[in-house]
This record gives C-alpha cells, structure tokens and sequence, in this order.
C-alpha cells in the first residue's frame, strides 16, 4: 500500500477525482487534507467515506505541524495538490485569503514533502525515489487573451496574471518550480481550462444560471456576456490529472484543456435551451427571458484558451466529453440537486 496525500479534494474537482482514483488504485490509500471552508463539502465525497483506504482529515494545508504528522503518520509518498481559494470575485475583496491559502499553503506542503522525502539537495531518501509533488494550478495565470482564435495559452506562454486569485496561483507555480530547480524534487504542474460539471460550487456560472433559471429570478451576465472561456468537463480534467501524475515528465508543465470555447451567452443560451425542454415554465415562456446583463467584474479577463497539444501528443490524453455532450449530463446532475 503507497499513502498519498490529496489536498481540498471536498471541493469541486477534487471531489470528482478522489473517487475515480480510488477505484482506479487499489494499491493506493488516500488521504484527503480540507479545512472545509465555504466551498468545500463532505457531501461530495459520501461515495468514499466507507472504503477503508480512504482517510479525511479537516485541517489547514499552512498548519505545518499538521503537515509533518501526515506525513509521518502515514508515510505520505506522493501529494496531489488540489487545495486552493479560487473564485475570483472573492480575490477582489477579500485578496489577504488567497495569498495565505494559496501561496502560504503551497509552501508548507513543498517544504514539509522536500525534507520528508529527501536526505539533501538531489537526493532522495531510498525509499522515496519515487515519490512526486503535483500541483494543479489554472489557465488565469497566463492572462488574458485575443480575440484571434489562434492565439492559444501553451506551457511556454509568459504568466500575466490580472486578478489576486490568479496572482496567487501563479506565485503557488513559481514556489513549484523552484523546489524543483533548487532542491530536485519532483514536481509538476498542470493548468486547467474552466471545469464544469456536478459538484461545483453554487456560486460558480453554470450551477449559477441553473439554479436562477429553476427559482425563476434574473439570471445575471456579466458586461457584455461576451467573455470567452475553455470549457473542460471535470472528469476529463480528473484523467488529464491521474496521466501526468504517473506518466508526465520530471518538471514538466503540462497544459489541460477542452478545446470547448464559448462565451458567456453562448453558455448560458444553451443551458436555458436544455431546461426549456427538460422543465419548460408553466407560461411557457422561455428561460432566456430571464437573463439580466450587470456591471462587469473588475479586471475581467476577455478570452482564455489553452493549447493541449503537449498533453495530447506526449501522454495520449484527450478529453472524452464535447461541451455539447458535457452540459447535459451537467444540467441533468444540478436537476437531480435543485429539484
């Protein structure tokens, strides 16, 4: 049996991970690090809570001494890194948070890996040859793109980051990349295109429109509603994850994406199509009616989209779901929740 550390998995994503790669790998026993703030939920993760290599412990990911006892106590050989403020709206008023969770916490984890795993710089403790630090990070850091449907993020596109959210994740990176650079510990890193899917939080777009729509109320659209966004389903992103965990290479970034862009009124167009169709208001007026366009979020990127080529070509991923088939094994999940 190998221990591996998985951190914030009672959020979005790593909700929808933990019980995949826990059917995947019997041999692995995990366990899953979460504070369980606002956004993360042990519902999620009911699914899991009888199997005996499975392990919640609540706690802080920048609680060092909690760290090392994880460690020690379960002889952790592997850390997934999923643990992160992420909603960007939050960053704006709130930036103090991101920056102790997501850089603060990124680094207890790395250091507290570093010195378990390692006798010194390069050299790694017999046991642990093999041990690797994963870290998920975000397409954000890289900025905002043109409208050219060309322009792609890839791993060599220079970070930019525009919001304290994305600031904070691209920081998380670089402290990454240096444990890698500095000490030889075996990172990666993986940025995501936007997830969707079930079990994201309420206060994210697609949960957001769905639930509005079924309560009746305005639906609201940032600006123009002409942002534009790569929409990658969950467990897609989940595979990406597993693959580059055991097969990527040393140091290496690798970029996920679906290669699903959409605008927000596209979006949000075709989730009102679905609902008319699968609960159509008793007026019979459309969902569409209901979508209500307010002030634009400040420092909102225009376009992200990423390039999954590397992703594609060196490890044979590619993503199961088209946006088409994705949102509707979606809505159909947030049906089932709201209703």
């Amino acid at each position: 049996m190998k221990s591996i550390l998985l951190t914030g998995t009672a959020g979005f994503i790593g909700s929808n991970f933990t019980p995949y790669f826990l059917e995947k790998y019997p041999e692995y026993t995990l366990i899953n690090l979460d504070l369980l703030t606002y956004a993360g939920n042990l519902e999620n993760l009911k699914e899991c809570e009888s199997n005996p290599r499975y392990k919640f412990i609540k706690g802080d990911i920048c609680n060092r001494e909690l760290v090392e006892f994880i460690f020690n106590e379960y002889d952790i050989q592997g850390v997934i890194h999923f643990a992160a403020e992420s909603h960007v709206d939050n960053s704006i008023k709130n930036p103090g948070v991101f920056v102790e969770t997501n850089v603060n916490g990124t680094f207890t984890l790395l250091d507290v890996a570093q010195k378990y795993w390692m006798e010194k710089p390069f050299t790694y403790k017999e046991k642990y040859n093999n041990c690797r630090f994963h870290h998920i990070s975000t397409d954000e850091v890289y900025g905002t793109l043109s409208d050219d449907p060309s322009d792609l993020f890839t791993e060599e596109t220079p970070y930019a980051p525009n919001s304290p959210y994305s600031a904070s994740k691209a920081s998380s990176d670089m402290i990454v990349r240096s444990y890698q650079e500095t000490y030889g510990l075996n990172t990666v890193i993986t940025n995501c295109s936007n997830n969707y899917g079930p079990k994201q939080h309420d206060e994210k777009l697609i949960p957001t429109i769905i639930r509005k729509a079924l309560a009746s109320e305005n639906i609201p659209i940032y600006g123009d509603g002409k942002n534009i966004r790569d929409w990658l389903y969950v467990l897609d992103h989940c595979k990406g994850i597993d693959l580059v965990y055991h097969t990527g290479k040393v140091a290496n970034v690798y970029n996920v994406g679906g290669r699903n862009e959409r605008t927000n009124l596209q979006i949000v167009d075709r989730i009102c199509s679905i609902l008319d169709e699968r609960v159509p208001q008793e007026n019979n007026k459309s969902y569409k009616e209901l979508i209500t366009f307010v002030e634009d979020r400040a420092g909102h990127d225009r376009r992200y989209a990423i390039d999954a080529t590397k992703l594609e070509n060196e490890l044979g991923w590619k993503a199961d779901e088209n946006f088409d088939s994705g949102i509707v094994l979606t809505v159909d999940w947030y049906l089932k929740k709201y209703k």
